[in-house]
């Protein structure tokens, strides 16, 4: 499409523009439903366009093509350019970008089994295989919702500045929420998993699925309610993920620790244990978040957010690399043509540790296990809260019995101060992050061991 992009960029600065760029997607999607045995809704289709981001005297315009000829890319463009102008009147700080060299590549899809080459009858047939297989595990299951989405897209960039970078993007991912009832007790639990190919199905066939999903509901069923208070834990992989990407990641989001996450100012402090080490990586191949190029061009990077206790990083765009007068890592992602792109995570996890689950148990005459979440959120000021659907009481050093509607919360520097040991394991989840935009990425590390934390119900 070079020969498409680059007169309309060079239109951009024959009128004056300090920056230009095109991010053109030709995208392939299904989407699927099925709720309790009958299948909901499904959609196929097939979209393409561009979104043209323009600087004008310090100022953005952003405009959207669902047209990729060149003159209604133009028209589109000229759009973009007039709208920076106009906005370049009434702005306090002009936008200035960190510097990046060009780059020009093709990079190739990581999908081991292309989803768009498999038939949509084959995709049903998985996920109402996981229906049948979850109503059979137990009389007590009463509800099975699985959402199911392949999105294959072909990203073009092209600036200014002379990038041009070629990506294939591939995801495949499945949600299940299954609820249950017995004596009176209503209970309920997720399951989401995320690849870059149709391989999902392989590597997760749909009885391990719908086993694991049913066993944490059966398990809630027949479970007792904690005990209130501030205990000491042991922090299973995937919640381990949500205090990465919940509780610190979007803190570390430059734009956001700009607007006054409470982090704001403690660069280069202990703002955790020196047990406590955690990265964002874009390179890391099995996660959801992997990409070798953001929607800027800058290539993908592993960038640590805390070494052993001290903020050393942020995640940043070229705006807020130029604002903070540091290089850009790479974070910069739009959720598709129709929205700039704005700085949000990949892959964010707690580095390993030394120990064993079970020296991690050790010394613990009573606490909690807390193996896998239900859902949380987090707040600018470091307070958090997180649902968790399997949890296990701890009693001298043992795992013991399970326990059901418990939820934990803190603050997120309180909370990572308590890390006092990490162990040798690792896990990765792979989802969803929204921030006005939805991205799919990936969040883990080992499990956690933690002097105290405060539980509750949920």
């Amino acid at each position: 499409m070079k020969d498409v992009l680059f007169p309309v960029l060079s239109f951009l600065t024959d009128m004056g523009a300090e920056y230009g760029e095109i991010r053109v997607e030709k995208t392939n999607k299904t989407l699927i439903t099925t709720r309790d045995g009958l299948v909901e809704a499904v959609t196929s289709a097939m979209e393409a366009g561009a979104g043209i981001r323009v600087l004008v005297n310090g100022a953005w315009g952003f405009s959207v093509s669902n047209s990729l000829q060149r003159e209604n890319l133009k028209k589109a463009a000229e759009s973009a350019f007039k709208m920076a102008r106009a906005s370049s009147k009434n702005i306090k700080e002009p936008v200035k970008l960190a510097e990046v060299k060009a780059v020009e590549d093709r990079v190739g899809s990581l999908a081991k089994k292309d989803p768009t080459k498999v038939d949509i009858s084959e995709k049903l047939s998985n996920l109402l295989e996981i229906d049948k297989l979850s109503f059979a595990y137990d009389p007590r299951i009463k509800s099975v919702t699985i959402r199911y989405a392949d999105i294959s897209t072909l990203e073009t960039l092209a600036t200014t500045e002379g990038t041009y970078i070629e990506q294939r993007k591939d995801y495949v991912w499945n949600y299940c929420w299954v609820t249950g009832e017995g004596d009176g007790i209503m209970a309920s639990a997720r399951d989401e998993l995320g690849t870059h190919g149709y391989e999902l199905f392989d590597l997760e066939p749909p009885e391990k699925i719908a086993n694991r999903v049913c066993k944490r509901v059966v398990q809630q069923l027949e479970a007792k309610t904690p005990k209130g208070g501030r205990f000491p834990a042991i922090i299973g992989t995937d919640i381990v993920g949500v205090l990465a990407h919940e509780a610190l990641g979007h803190l570390c989001e430059a734009d956001l620790t700009l607007a006054g996450s409470i982090i704001m100012g403690k660069l280069g402090q202990k703002i955790a244990s020196e047990a406590v080490t955690i990265y964002d990586d874009a390179l890391m191949e099995e996660g959801f978040g992997y990409i070798k190029y953001d929607d800027e061009g800058v290539p993908g990077q592993k960038t640590v957010l805390i070494e052993k206790g001290v903020l050393v990083g942020l995640m940043h765009d070229r705006e807020t690399a130029a604002k903070m007068g540091v290089e850009p890592t790479g974070n910069a992602r739009a959720q598709d043509f129709r929205v700039p792109p704005i700085i949000r995570m990949r892959n964010t996890c707690f580095e390993r540790g030394d120990y064993s689950f079970e020296e991690l148990l050790e010394g613990i005459k009573f606490g909690y296990y807390l193996e896998a979440f239900r859902g949380g959120q987090a707040n600018l000021d470091g307070t958090f809260t997180v649902g968790v659907q399997s949890a296990f009481e701890i009693v001298n050093g043992e795992v013991g019995e399970p326990i059901r509607n418990l939820g934990i919360s803190g603050n997120t520097l309180e909370t990572l101060m308590m890390v006092d040991a990490c162990g040798k394991d690792f896990g990765l989840e792979c989802g969803r992050c929204g921030k006005g935009q939805s991205a799919f990425v990936s969040s883990g590390g080992p499990h956690l061991r933690v002097k105290e934390i405060t539980i509750g119900g949920y």
